[in-house]
């Protein structure tokens, strides 16, 4: 995964002073490093049976929406408040500084589908944490969270113990 971390910059004192900010978009912007992320995204859970794939806004619904093509699946979008236009269910969780909310059409999920939920970075991972709650609130099992950055000092992996997590780059 070398070559995808040496896509990645640094950006430093962003969004604020005192952060490192670890930026993808150079992955993005190169076509073969994007489909590198995503077929090594997808690589652990070919044969396991998902049947959808979710991304968290806005970095997530990137990888994910292409995880998703790649495999043939739907993809489901877990939005800020007041993005989807129909009837939704919401999670709350708190941030490091604060709180956020995320939500879900109150269709997205049945008590059949397997998810792989994707996002780009795993940082203390309350954001992952709160998704995985949201998808299992509609009976749905969460297969696994893959990421293409992980911040191993900030041990958002421990709040996900209960699920299997693969990141493509550790840092």
């Amino acid at each position: 995964m070398e070559r995808l971390k040496n896509k990645i910059r640094d950006i430093p004192d962003f969004p604020k002073p005192g952060i490192i900010f670890k930026d993808i978009t150079p992955i993005i912007k190169d076509p073969s490093t994007l489909r590198l992320s995503v077929h090594e995204l997808i690589q652990p859970y070919l044969g396991k049976n998902i049947t959808a794939v979710a991304g968290m806004e806005a970095r997530g619904f990137i990888f994910g929406s292409l995880v998703a093509w790649d495999l043939g699946l739907p993809f489901i979008p877990l939005r800020k408040p007041g993005k989807l236009p129909y009837q939704v269910e919401s999670v709350s969780y708190d941030l490091e500084y604060g709180s956020a909310t995320l939500e879900v059409h109150s269709d997205a999920f049945n008590d059949k589908d397997r998810v792989l939920l994707i996002d780009d970075l795993l940082a203390t991972g309350g954001t992952a944490k709160a998704s995985c709650e949201l998808v299992e609130r509609f009976g749905a099992t969460v297969v696994a969270c893959a990421f293409v950055v992980e911040l191993d000092f900030l041990a958002g992996r421990e709040k996900l113990s209960d699920y299997e997590v693969h990141s493509l780059v550790h840092y």
